[in-house]
């Protein structure tokens, strides 16, 4: 049996570079929230996000005429002027408060939004078809699937958002400056060799030659950044991975005395969390060479391209400033790649797990069936649990029941034995819709309400309240019912603990746990109920309160038991038994109280003794 966190190891492996294939697939899952019911919404935002960039572009665009405005003053010792752009500069200063606002607020709605829907999708795919439980399984192809959709989902999203409006604003910016720098700059005449050549919009050639230089370099130094931070996500899903299976197997590890072995695959999955963060590290480390270099010397570049026109007069002090200004502008839309690469590498290791979230998904479907015949789930035309011609497979294609033919009608209550490993747990998954492996039908009365009590029942956290009523609330139902189902089944101190909040699968004992789901069964009178070794945490007394409980509360359910039968004998009236063949599986037979196959037919048995199962 592999280890989860092996795998992480084997996801991390995966190519590292940029794949434009990854992105696309990426593109078209999360695309539908412009699409279908979430359109109007994802449009309002979209359009009002756009609306609010081009208000800032014009404020910018205000802001860098007010730069001439003011220095001109300053060089022409023109007081009134001066004050004058002060006085308008405080209305400038407004004016970016209040874009900068309408940023935010849309921007983080349409985050919000999106990360919504697509949150909403995954969860849908993750608990189809019981994928959640498939991908539970110590050999699943993707471990920590709720660390993908809480965390990836968020980081794949979110800077997507700010990569559109860092590329929306550098495509107007780069334009609406550039023509400022080329018509406000003009042309430049430097002598060569004693001949005067001229260059034309300078300060544009300029501009855009440094950005190509350093967009071009980032992607150089860094080209490692995008493999080491998809690295590092797994090396943090692998640690979080641990630490939830201990948590979650306390009391198994401590009655082993495994705490040492604990705790050293704890600092080995942390060793390799830390040393994947310093590779991240060293690889940031090298982008941000050129990175704080660039920041350096941008707001020079401009003044020592400026500096020939001036000092020959050919440039006021002003026009100096603006074209500073918008060199600076023009060089932050041409460099958006550089400002933004680790980003970019960071979305682009959400995005690729997101996209191997949803190959599992798929992978999930298609190993269920293995390339074998599934089992058919469909509603019986007469009111009653019917399994027809089923025939129980494992996933390698090995038999564990041969065959199965019974019809249960509702109300009846059903004893379920057999010897160890004949398959009843396996024949319990596969009426859950948990074991899709086989041939034939089980169906079920449409329209009934199910439910099953396993060896282990789930309580939900939260109060116990909740943990009473879980999966849903019956109407009408009252705390005096809820009370007295307490009662019936021996849980009287929890009686008054209705409100308490707790983690009930943790401070109740084994024997508490399974007395509220028997209650919880009281209380919700599910049509059918089936109990797989839900009696064997009791001693023999407590067996027989909780079956009279059960026939009494829940009278006019149909009642299936699976597991010891001298208790279960009390109360119901029919019996039936899972018996090997002489194929290796295991045959569905009509029994008398003491397990012997009876005269009634089930599965093929012609003989009341016939215990081997021959036909």
């Amino acid at each position: 049996m592999s280890d989860p966190a092996s795998q992480g190891s084997a996801t991390a492996s995966t190519p590292t570079g940029f794949d434009r294939a990854v992105a696309l697939r990426f593109a078209r899952m999360t695309g539908g929230f412009w699409r279908g019911s979430s359109a109007r919404i994802a449009w309002t935002l979209t359009l009002g996000l756009a609306g609010v960039l081009l208000l800032r572009l014009m404020v910018d665009v205000g802001t860098n005429a007010w730069n001439r405005w003011f220095f001109d003053a300053l060089e022409r010792r023109d007081g009134w002027s001066a004050t004058l752009a002060v006085f308008a500069f405080a209305g400038l200063v407004v004016c970016v408060a209040a874009v900068g606002v309408g940023i935010v607020l849309t921007r983080e709605r349409l985050q919000v939004r999106w990360r919504e829907w697509c949150t909403r999708t995954l969860l849908d795919g993750w608990l189809a078809n019981k994928r959640f439980h498939r991908l539970t399984a110590a050999d699943s192809p993707m471990p920590n699937p709720e660390y993908r959709i809480s965390d990836d989902i968020r980081m794949a999203t979110e800077p997507v958002t700010d990569f559109a409006i860092g590329l929306f604003t550098a495509v107007l910016g780069a334009i609406t400056f550039a023509g400022i720098l080329w018509s406000v700059g003009g042309s430049l005449e430097v002598s060569i060799g004693g001949a005067q050549v001229v260059i034309p919009a300078f300060m544009v050639l300029g501009a855009i030659a440094y950005g190509v230089i350093m967009s071009a370099l980032v992607p150089v130094v860094g080209r490692r950044l995008a493999g080491a931070a998809a690295a590092k996500n797994e090396a943090e899903a692998r640690f979080r991975f641990e630490m939830i299976r201990l948590r979650e197997n306390s009391e198994g590890v401590i009655m082993a005395r495994g705490e040492t072995e604990a705790r050293r695959r704890l600092d080995g999955s942390y060793l390799s969390l830390v040393r994947a963060w310093l590779e991240v590290v060293r690889q940031h480390g090298r982008v941000t060479w050129v990175m704080n270099a660039n920041s350096a010397m941008v707001p020079i570049v401009p003044l020592l391209l400026c500096a020939p026109k001036y000092l020959a007069g050919q440039l006021s002090l002003g026009e100096v400033m603006q074209l500073a200004s918008a060199f600076v502008q023009v060089q932050m839309a041409i460099a958006w790649l550089v400002d933004n690469y680790w980003r970019i590498a960071e979305w682009f290791a959400s995005a690729r797990r997101i996209v191997e979230l949803s190959d599992a998904f798929e992978q999930a479907d298609r190993d269920a069936s293995g390339g074998q015949s599934m089992i058919e789930i469909g509603h019986s035309a007469s009111d009653t649990l019917e399994l027809e011609g089923l025939r129980l497979v494992d996933d390698q294609g090995r038999v564990v029941v041969e065959r199965a033919d019974v019809r249960i009608a509702m109300g009846e209550k059903v004893a379920l034995g057999g010897d160890a490993g004949t398959g009843k747990s396996v024949l319990v998954r596969a009426i859950a819709c948990l074991w899709p492996w086989g041939e034939g039908r089980i169906l079920l009365p449409e329209g009934r309400s199910l439910a099953f009590m396993p060896a282990t029942p789930f309580l939900p956290a939260g109060s116990l309240r909740d943990a009473l009523t879980y999966p849903s609330v019956p109407d009408g139902l009252t705390d005096d019912q809820m009370r007295k189902a307490l009662v019936a089944c021996g849980a009287n101190a929890l009686v008054t603990r209705l409100d308490d909040v707790s983690r009930w699968e943790q401070t109740l004992s084994a024997t508490e746990r399974q007395r509220l789901a028997f209650a919880r069964v009281l209380v919700q009178k599910p049509d059918i109920i089936i109990l797989e070794d839900a009696l064997t945490v009791f001693d023999e007394a407590t067996q027989t309160r909780m079956v009279e409980a059960l026939m009494d509360g829940c009278s006019a359910s149909t009642i299936v038991a699976i597991g010891g039968r001298s208790t279960l004998a009390q109360g119901f009236k029919r019996f039936l038994a899972l018996h090997r063949t002489a194929a290796g599986g295991s045959a569905l037979v009509e029994t008398d109280e003491a397990g012997h196959p009876a005269l009634t037919v089930v599965g093929g048995y012609k003989s009341r003794r016939d215990a081997a199962g021959t036909a």
